[in-house]
């Protein structure tokens, strides 16, 4: 197998060589160049032909955001990953970055301490990314291996009501990578008048999912919130889980409300799909719609194996649309999926369930074979 060619962009030379050295020793990965700003970035990328660019937001002449933009029509499929500061500058930029077309991001390592732990964690974040990007599997050890590699039938799922009664009370979504924009794209889209919540579990560090929350509704005609502890789950509202909690739905009286925990990370994740979805069947049972969007890994899996134990419905973003078809791609490989469903049209089939109107029990949509080598399971 060949190895994965990687173009860091970096203004810092400290950055650029502390990188570099992070990557040296995957032998799954060769650093074919580096640049210390866009300009030279988009000069070396014919030159050296990368798989994968790493990419600083904030750089002199042509920082990242330009450069995303300026290679965007040249390389529309080269995946891009930011390189950003934990910062609500950072953030802001990242998300700007991501809007111009950036695939993914990672944040630059503060306060670690050493330059060994800075490499550590720039290895822990970045590698995996890389790997997921160039279409090569990661499995963790620890990790459980891939389930079924090719479409099964969907699962018995317990009986299932008729009438009002089997309409969604709730919508609740998972989504990694490519998340903000699958994000910007499906939740403007949904109508004002929907009747029940939406909950969402976006893999994002702290301050990131308040920038999130903030640009959605500033673009939907939902209110879109970060959810913080007690807060009620009502009609109409889009409640994301805050970076570094996992966000479950209790009941209070007549009242549903968020309670966040800093319980050890699931899926090497937290906030965690499955903590949510698992609140959420407890809750709502048959009356449960749960969406998988784009991201890397195979977090919300299980939880979607309790969305069909009750009876409730299932959705999963096709692979076409997906920058990273891992979430969604298990989900559907485990025969969960109730339909497989492209970006464009994810909002509408949101609203014709929860509206009631039938749809049919499997995707009408034949899912391709896909090799699992091509297939992230981090």
């Amino acid at each position: 197998m060949t190895r994965i060619r990687v173009l860091i962009v970096d203004d810092a030379v400290v950055v650029r060589r502390l990188v570099t050295d992070a990557l040296a020793d995957d032998p799954d990965i060769e650093v074919v160049g580096t640049a210390p700003n866009g300009r030279i970035a988009l000069q070396k990328i014919p030159q050296v032909n990368p798989d994968v660019v790493t990419m600083d937001v904030e750089m002199p002449e042509l920082n990242g955001i330009e450069t995303v933009r300026a290679l965007r029509p040249i390389y529309p499929k080269l995946p891009v990953i930011m390189f950003s500061t934990l910062t609500e500058r950072g953030g802001t930029a990242t998300l700007d970055a991501l809007a111009a077309g950036a695939s993914d991001y990672v944040t630059k390592p503060a306060n670690v301490g050493s330059v060994a732990l800075a490499q550590q964690r720039v290895r822990e974040e970045l590698i995996p990314r890389i790997k997921s990007l160039a279409g090569r599997i990661v499995i963790p050890a620890a990790a459980p291996r891939p389930v079924a590699q090719t479409p099964v039938a969907p699962p018995r799922p317990a009986p299932r009501p008729t009438g009002p009664d089997a309409r969604p009370a709730i919508v609740t979504i998972g989504v990694s990578t490519g998340g903000p924009n699958a994000l910007a794209a499906l939740i403007p889209a949904l109508p004002a008048d929907l009747k029940v919540p939406v909950v969402i579990v976006q893999h994002m560090p702290p301050m990131f999912t308040r920038l999130l929350s903030e640009r959605l509704n500033a673009q939907s005609p939902l209110h879109v919130r970060e959810a913080a502890a007690g807060m009620a789950i009502t009609p109409g509202t889009v409640t994301i889980a805050p970076g570094d909690f996992h966000m479950v739905l209790e009941r209070h009286g007549t009242d549903v409300r968020v309670a966040l925990n800093q319980d050890p990370p699931e899926n090497s994740c937290r906030p965690a799909v499955d903590p949510l979805f698992r609140s959420v069947v407890h809750l709502y049972g048959v009356r449960t719609l749960g969406v998988i969007l784009t991201g890397m890994g195979q977090d919300g899996l299980r939880g979607c194996e309790g969305i069909r134990d009750v009876g409730g419905q299932i959705l999963a973003q096709d692979e076409a649309s997906s920058v990273v078809w891992g979430m969604p791609g298990f989900v559907v490989r485990a025969g969960l999926a109730d339909k497989v469903v492209p970006l464009a049209e994810m909002a509408a089939e949101i609203t014709r369930r929860v509206s009631g109107i039938p749809t049919a029990w499997a995707s009408p949509h034949p899912v391709a074979s896909r090799d699992m080598s091509r297939t992230e399971a981090v």
